[in-house]
């Protein structure tokens, strides 16, 4: 874990694999464009090395540098955007032994992923990315969690 923070305080990138059916692969080139457009490319990364299709629940793998994601989560690309992005997050408060789940981990990660939202919805010119942004931070702003 040591060389992993060494390597990302370098600036690495890890030269990204999908794993998963051609439909998936698809999807998953949809979401990564949203990240590409709001500037977050480089952020995944630095932190992830593998997307992998799963039939379960998706999720971080930390100690596999990989975000396992179903096909229901590609259904809404924007929301999936968000969703990796707050993986990455994780990922990197894991690597600088912060807290990365649960309590004030969770709520770092979900405003990194509020915070890309409104980037997103910012540097987007599609009227249906934007719409999707917003309606996404409303349901946020909405909730008594948060």
């Amino acid at each position: 874990m040591e060389q992993a923070r060494a390597y990302a305080k370098q600036g690495w990138k890890h030269r990204l694999a999908i794993t998963g059916k051609p439909d998936f692969k698809q999807k998953i080139k949809e979401t990564l464009n949203l990240i590409k457009t709001a500037g977050y490319y480089d952020f995944l990364r630095t932190y992830i090395r593998d997307i992998v299709e799963i039939e379960g629940f998706s999720q971080l793998r930390e100690a596999e540098v990989a975000i396992w994601a179903n096909r229901e989560l590609l259904r809404d690309p924007v929301d999936a955007a968000s969703f990796f992005v707050q993986k990455v997050q994780q990922m990197k408060d894991f690597l600088e032994d912060k807290p990365y789940y649960s309590g004030s981990g969770e709520l770092t990660a979900v405003n990194k992923r509020l915070e890309f939202l409104e980037t997103l919805k910012n540097k987007s010119n599609e009227p249906n990315v934007k719409r999707r942004c917003e309606e996404i931070l409303r349901s946020y702003a909405e909730s008594t969690f948060f």
